[in-house]
């Protein structure tokens, strides 16, 4: 079929090289001239393992092709981004689902009866209803005569590929038959199960995965925070604790980062927000947990400044969101070295996914161990297993 993917991020273009081959005609569109350039001259902006080789064989096989302007197909898929608007902490962030709406916007005049719309970017309960009346009244077009769904992905960077591929996928049609067309359609690449429904539960499908594990992660590092106190091991608790047939405690770190888990509770306290308090507690435990780690950093190279008589040198271990990928998006170790930082304390980082950083200075392993008077573990990179450390140690992943 000839398919166009609207936004080529994380999502968009991952999915765009699998359409790609598994025999599809795809056309990739971003509204950002430099991603399609780059595409263009058969380089990639996004580091994912096995991407770059599925994208070059693609467009070189000539079933991959990327533009800024949309063009009729059978099939778009919507991926962009739907972030917050501007965040005062002291409230609950509010979407902005204006790529979303621009998107919708954008491919009306080349919808024609039969077109199978997707939106795939995760979204607030209701968005698919909304884009589609935008569609229905610019077009004049029934959801008898174009078929709209609802179809989140559920995959983790660094395995994007076979995630995209292999794990089960939930579709909500705004129709039984736009379920059935999508069903059919994702058939087509997905190995995993397929499930239908309406396009509200799809849509709270996807906030809820995420927020059950933000709500696990929270009673975690709230329980990480009493074991300080206690002076024993929380991972040690967790352990036993997990041995029970029915508990399954998640693993405590410096907070929650990431384009998921850290965001799509939002989305519903947002629009819940007097209905929504474990939720709203939950996200408050772990952006606490964050500044509970800064205040650990700060007082403990303040403890052994006094000691070494001068200013000690923080060696930062980690700075993405999650072990062994490149990707910072709403990484708390990211924060918490750049808020050291900005307290005047010397922080160098260590990060063996990117090479470099605008804010922070990157040295390699053995520098920054070198360097270092204190050095903190934030993300348990692969890397840093095994090491040998003659130096003031805290460790925020278990490392040691």
């Amino acid at each position: 079929m000839n398919c166009t993917v609207i936004g080529l991020g994380y999502i968009g273009l991952p999915t765009s090289a699998i359409l790609a081959n598994a025999g599809h005609q795809v056309l990739g569109v971003d509204i950002n001239e430099k991603i399609i350039n780059t595409l263009k001259e058969k380089k990639i902006h996004i580091n994912e393992p096995g991407l770059y080789d599925l994208v070059i064989k693609n467009i070189e096989e000539k079933n991959l092709t990327f533009s800024k302007n949309i063009e009729t197909s059978e099939v778009f898929i919507i991926t962009v981004p739907t972030p917050f608007k501007a965040k005062d902490t002291s409230k609950i962030p509010i979407p902005d689902l204006s790529f979303v709406i621009n998107a919708a916007n954008a491919i009306v005049e080349k919808i024609k009866p039969g077109n199978l719309i997707i939106l795939e970017s995760t979204s607030p309960v209701g968005t698919t209803e909304m884009i589609s009346k935008i569609i229905f009244d610019k077009t004049g077009l029934s959801s008898s005569e174009i078929h709209i769904a609802y179809c989140p992905e559920r995959v983790i960077p660094g395995n994007i590929l076979k995630e995209i591929i292999e794990n089960d996928r939930v579709i909500g049609g705004l129709t039984k038959e736009a379920a059935a067309k999508a069903k059919q359609f994702y058939s087509s690449f997905c190995k995993g199960s397929l499930d239908i429904t309406e396009t509200k539960v799809a849509e709270l499908v996807k906030l809820s995965e995420n927020t059950f594990r933000d709500i696990n992660i929270a009673f975690a590092n709230e329980l990480s925070i009493l074991c300080d106190d206690l002076k024993i091991d929380p991972l040690e608790v967790i352990k036993y604790s997990n041995n029970h047939p029915r508990v399954n405690i998640l693993k405590p770190g410096c907070g929650v980062g990431g384009h998921c888990i850290a965001v799509d509770p939002w989305f519903i306290a947002s629009e819940f927000p007097d209905k929504s308090n474990l939720i709203q507690a939950a996200r408050k435990v772990n952006l606490g947990k964050t500044e509970w780690v800064i205040n650990k950093i700060k007082n403990e190279a303040h403890n052994l400044s006094i000691n070494i008589n001068r200013e000690v040198k923080i060696g930062i271990m980690g700075l993405t969101f999650k072990p062994n990928v490149e990707d910072l998006r709403e990484s708390p170790s990211y924060y918490i070295a750049r808020e050291l930082k900005k307290m005047q304390l010397k922080v160098k980082a260590c990060e063996p996914n990117i090479s470099e950083c605008a804010d922070l200075e990157i040295l390699n392993l053995k520098q920054i161990i070198a360097e270092s008077d204190l050095i903190v573990f934030l993300v348990a990179h692969k890397e840093f297993f095994n090491l040998k450390i003659n130096k003031n140690v805290i460790d925020f992943c278990g490392i040691f």
